[in-house]
């Protein structure tokens, strides 16, 4: 099998069947599905063969979250490639096929994301790869654009591990999913350590899926979310940045921090966001740091190089979409 598609599951039953069976329909068959449940207790494990003929199970002991589910189905899978998707997507019939003949251009290419679609707006673009600034936020490409634009493949900050393929091989040499992390940005966070390595990650707008977003955690905001983030934000900077990198961007970091902060409050979650700032801060030494090495020094140039041109990226899209919400309201 040229490729390994890993679905970690919890308690996704509701979203399960349109995923499978736009696997089994896909055109390519070089691929097989392994499906990694969290000790889900909504029934959504069982009877998977039915939906899509031949696909493996591995059921965890208890939710241990997206980062060890994901972990161990690579680990399980002996393909040149995995891909992650999330149980919430439905791909469309060349998805696997698409992302496959990417990553077969290079072996530099660690990763490529496709083209995200809202499932329930789908004139409208969720994700086209993810990026990264030096407020330290990361931001989907494109969301709530209109889904004709983002439509050449180009070089990206991180793929969106919702539903993007990886080159196997490589996690042996910079680390696999952060566990620490559970869930939120342990995608960014491995695209970041293999920019370090010198590793490509590419967005492929041939490569679609539709996306129904926050499947699992059943809302764009929530405690446990905005907790999680902002803790996952402090590791995600402290791992993958040397010393002399944090103190240089250390005063947009902070400013970011304290917009998200006073953002969160307005929301009712301010709470969560400075308890998780707080975790972070506490724990981040418990981390396992990327190891600096001068070889790699342009390429922690170039990474800063693309988090000033991703803060501006961020006001345009920022601004673009709210022209285009004016524009659609009006």
């Amino acid at each position: 099998m040229k490729a390994t598609v890993i679905i970690p599951n919890y308690n996704g039953k509701a979203f399960m069947q349109d995923c499978l069976t736009a696997l089994a329909a896909q055109t390519g068959s070089d691929f097989e599905v392994l499906v990694v449940d969290n000790a889900s207790t909504d029934g959504s494990a069982d009877d998977l063969e039915c939906l899509c003929p031949g696909v493996r199970v591995h059921k965890l002991d208890k939710n241990y979250g997206f980062s060890r589910a994901v972990n161990e189905g690579i680990r399980l899978s002996e393909s040149e490639y995995v891909i992650l998707l999330n149980n919430d997507t439905i791909p469309f019939s060349d998805y696997v096929e698409q992302l496959i003949r990417a990553m077969d251009v290079d072996s530099r290419i660690f990763s490529v994301s496709p083209k995200m679609i809202q499932a329930y707006h789908r004139d409208l673009l969720d994700d086209a790869g993810d990026s990264y600034c030096l407020l330290g936020w990361a931001f989907q490409r494109g969301v709530g654009q209109p889904v004709d634009r983002f439509s050449k493949g180009e070089q990206i900050f991180s793929a969106c591990a919702g539903a993007a393929i990886y080159r196997r091989a490589v996690f042996e040499e910079i680390g696999y999913f952060d566990e620490r992390h559970f869930a939120y940005l342990e995608d960014i966070d491995v695209g970041y350590r293999a920019l370090i390595h010198g590793y490509v990650n590419r967005y492929e707008p041939a490569a679609k899926v539709y996306h129904v977003g926050s499947g699992t955690s059943g809302s764009k905001y929530n405690a446990f979310k905005v907790k999680l983030t902002s803790r996952n934000s402090v590791y995600l900077n402290y791992k993958n940045m040397p010393i002399p990198f944090l103190a240089l961007n250390a005063l947009p970091l902070l400013a970011g921090w304290l917009i998200k902060m006073r953002f969160f409050q307005k929301l009712g979650f301010g709470t969560e966001y400075r308890d998780g700032l707080k975790e972070g801060f506490r724990t981040a030494r418990e981390c396992k740091k990327v190891p600096f090495r001068f070889s790699h020094l342009w390429n922690y140039i170039y990474i800063e190089f693309l988090l000033i041109a991703n803060t501006v990226i961020y006001g345009v899209e920022f601004i673009r979409r709210r022209k285009f919400r004016s524009k659609t309201a009006a």
